[in-house]
């Protein structure tokens, strides 16, 4: 039998955020979830699906109420897989309920990563303490989470997201059409990705700009207003969201990837370049370098700067742009790199493999495992177990 495969159905109840399958809000960790749902099915679980509506992760009551309603539903003894946009956020409910289902986060960002607020990282500390498994999509993720809560590093696992197989792109000799593939969004850096653009506006380039614009409409004025500030505006499509064969299209007409990103766990736009054998330029944050990788020989299929630093991705840009050679072994690269990439079937082997091991129930007796309060009308973890709050 192949690892990861079931022999006999067993059932997952998987709580995803509303708009999961939304095509006007694209992004990574939708796609994550989406592709492990029908992979997990493909392993032999039966995949139970619960959308929770409200604007995880920061919940109003109602949203509350829904995901409580949406666990009490798993029987004793059941398997829940939670996104960590909403898990992290709800350990009024779910720390609880670790007693009685056993409880897995699947943890794309760690909310703690992007808040300053004691409260958040409590709250997800509970969770992801409390919880019978982590899964992390991305190994610099593992290693946040541990060093950041200290947790049981048995329990915390890996499993990074697949690639589909896409056509090779022909290397064109000039290397100027550029592609961003990001919502527009400050975390992205596109203010940044645009004051390096206009550093080398002597240079010959064209820029899309793909990414939905609903996140923060401010924002998406500023970089449109910044553009036409630079002159740059001729020179850059921004398209909003695409899918499906609009995104190939854009994917078949670049040169190379370039990302500002401020922020990034793994960055599987990066591994969708790779795909297609296109060189990436972007920033060294995260777990971007671990997606971008190494082609067997050693070299980076693509070029790494500090986060927002305007001149230094300036500077990667020019060199991609003036030098023929450096194109042309950076393609060699990401030629080579791409066939190393693994697709979602073993991201769900991965994941499948967690759900197999986590054996009988016996851990969810009554073992005292959080005190529960009733504050400001919302439940609330006040003491867990070995974490203090």
């Amino acid at each position: 039998m192949v690892a990861g495969t079931r022999l006999g159905a067993a059932t997952v109840h998987v709580v995803l955020p509303d708009g999961v399958d939304d095509p006007s809000r694209p992004s990574g960790g939708n796609v994550y979830d989406r592709r492990l749902c029908d992979g997990l099915a493909a392993c032999g679980w039966s995949v139970c699906e619960h959308v929770v509506p409200g604007g995880w992760p920061v919940p109003d009551l109602d949203a509350r109420r829904a995901l409580r309603e949406a666990v009490a539903g798993v029987p004793d003894g059941g398997v829940l897989l939670v996104d960590g946009l909403i898990a992290s956020a709800a350990p009024e409910v779910l720390v609880p309920e670790s007693r009685r289902v056993r409880v897995v986060v699947l943890l794309h960002l760690p909310l703690g990563e992007v808040s300053a607020d004691p409260a958040v990282h409590d709250d997800e500390r509970a969770v992801l303490a409390s919880a019978a498994a982590v899964v992390a999509t991305s190994r610099w993720t593992r290693s946040r989470v541990l060093d950041r809560y200290r947790l049981d590093g048995s329990s915390v696992h890996v499993a990074e997201p697949g690639t589909d197989a896409a056509p090779l792109t022909p290397p064109r000799t000039a290397g100027t059409r550029l592609l961003c593939v990001a919502a527009v969004a400050p975390h992205k850096g596109h203010d940044v990705l645009l004051e390096a653009l206009a550093t080398v506006a002597d240079l010959p380039w064209t820029l899309t700009l793909v990414g939905t614009f609903s996140h923060d409409p401010a924002y998406v004025g500023t970089v449109v207003r910044r553009a036409a500030e630079h002159q740059l505006s001729d020179r850059i499509d921004l398209t909003g969201p695409l899918v499906g064969r609009a995104l190939h299209a854009a994917w078949s007409h670049a040169d190379a990837l370039v990302l500002a990103t401020r922020g990034e766990t793994y960055g599987m736009v990066v591994t969708e370049a790779l795909a297609r054998g296109l060189p990436v330029i972007a920033s060294h944050v995260g777990g971007l370098p671990l997606a971008l990788g190494h082609a067997a020989d050693g070299s980076r299929p693509g070029l790494l700067v500090p986060p927002d630093d305007p001149g230094a991705l300036a500077g990667a840009l020019r060199r991609w742009l003036e030098d023929a050679d450096l194109r042309a072994r950076l393609r060699a690269s990401a030629a080579d790199r791409r066939t190393t990439l693994t697709g979602w079937d073993v991201t769900a082997r991965r994941v499948a493999a967690v759900l197999d091991a986590l054996g009988p129930d016996d851990r969810l007796a009554d073992d005292g495992l959080a005190d529960v309060v009733l504050r400001d009308d919302v439940l609330r973890v006040d003491v867990v177990r070995g974490v203090a709050r």
